[in-house]
């Protein structure tokens, strides 16, 4: 596996995770991992979980799904910093019945069942099943999740219905309200890792080619990832799922970070985490090898920035840092930005930097030359 140093033009580093209380070792196996390997073995990790019954999730939204006050998080009724239309209690407002919006709570499949078929594992996985008010999750039904611009009907709390305006999107689609775009989009991304299996596009209307997003919605998906970031809600829902019920994890809730490695821009990139720390000794790392980048002049500013070398990466001990011109400063960096230690060069073009006191994760190391700056990132194991 290829690991590319990046040399950059000064320092910009910006890198958003949430704390999550992940098991020790939980997702060793994963890490160094990349494309297709890495969906695999992530999909190891979580698939094997315990299985709730369909009649259990009643019980279990008592835990996952219960909103500071007591009443069911219904996502297709709620108001975040507002007052909801209503509110239900649990047990008491189950569906039976229903006639119009504020009537009952029932079991919404963020994924219909239509488009797997009726299996008895993905039926009653948390982590796409959620508690909704029964007429929106009616009016819903098995349609896609999508953008309504035009909407022909819209529910109390704002969630839309009504042709797709996404671009490549056709026909009647759902949208929920901004809040809970990021929630669903991390349901979507779990499934199609946890049953890379199975066959998720067996309707019409479903948004998956196999196990696999479609195109269209995967942009829409990594977009409503982005837009709306995990949340103290998910991060509380997934640690009660894993703790109390199905004992397994949603990678996308715990490291986010994720999504880039296997649907946006870093798609390819082997992943050694920021969001825990890992044990490099139950990991697959085996290219120690010396990697050399070279960034092209910056023309606006008439710069030449230096070949940057820095090895081994990962690395345990000690890293040698490398540059064509005379290093005068030489700076390490954790994933905040926050500045670990600084060291005045000597005249000298080759530094070594011990980094045993540092934790697992990567780092950024700043080294200047005269009037030119580059960094490099490395991983300490």
């Amino acid at each position: 596996m290829k690991h590319r140093l990046l040399c950059t033009f000064g320092l910009i580093i910006a890198v958003v995770w949430v704390s999550a209380q992940i098991p020790t070792g939980y997702y060793d196996a994963a890490v160094g991992k990349s494309g297709e390997e890495l969906r695999t073995a992530l999909s190891q990790i979580i698939k094997n979980h315990t299985v709730v019954s369909y009649s259990g999730l009643w019980n279990a939204y008592r835990s996952t799904d219960v909103m500071p006050s007591g009443k069911v998080w219904d996502i297709y009724s709620d108001v975040p910093g507002g007052t909801a239309a209503y509110y239900y209690d649990f047990g008491t407002d189950q569906c039976g019945n229903y006639s119009a919006e504020g009537n009952c709570y029932n079991r919404e499949h963020t994924i219909p069942q239509s488009w797997f078929g009726d299996r008895d594992t993905l039926k009653s996985d948390l982590f796409h099943v959620y508690p909704t008010d029964g007429w929106v999750n009616n009016k819903r039904g098995n349609l896609q999740y999508g953008t309504v611009p035009s909407p022909t009907w819209t529910s109390t709390n704002g969630s839309k219905l009504g042709p797709c305006g996404f671009p490549g999107c056709s026909g009647t689609a759902f949208e929920p309200i901004d809040a809970y775009k990021g929630d669903l989009a991390r349901s979507f991304f779990y499934m199609t890792v946890c049953y890379k299996d199975k066959n998720l596009g067996q309707a019409p209307e479903s948004m998956f080619n196999g196990s696999q997003l479609l195109d269209w919605a995967q942009q829409m998906m990594v977009q409503w990832h982005t837009d709306d970031p995990v949340s103290e809600k998910e991060i509380n829902r997934n640690q009660v799922i894993y703790n109390q019920i199905q004992h397994n994890r949603n990678p996308f809730i715990d490291c986010p970070e994720l999504v880039d490695y296997l649907f946006g821009s870093r798609v390819g990139e082997a992943w050694y985490p920021t969001c825990f720390e890992w044990n490099s000794d139950t990991t697959d790392i085996t290219d120690t090898t010396d990697i050399t980048d070279t960034t092209d002049a910056i023309r606006d500013n008439a710069v030449t920035i230096p070949t940057c070398r820095l090895y081994p990466n990962p690395a345990s001990d000690v890293v040698t840092i490398e540059s064509d011109n005379i290093i005068s400063m030489v700076e390490l960096f954790d994933v905040t930005g926050r500045l670990i230690r600084r060291h005045n060069g000597r005249n000298e073009r080759i530094v070594g930097m011990v980094i045993t006191d540092l934790k697992s994760g990567y780092y950024f190391v700043k080294i200047t030359t005269g009037n030119a700056t580059s960094v490099v990132t490395f991983v300490r194991r």
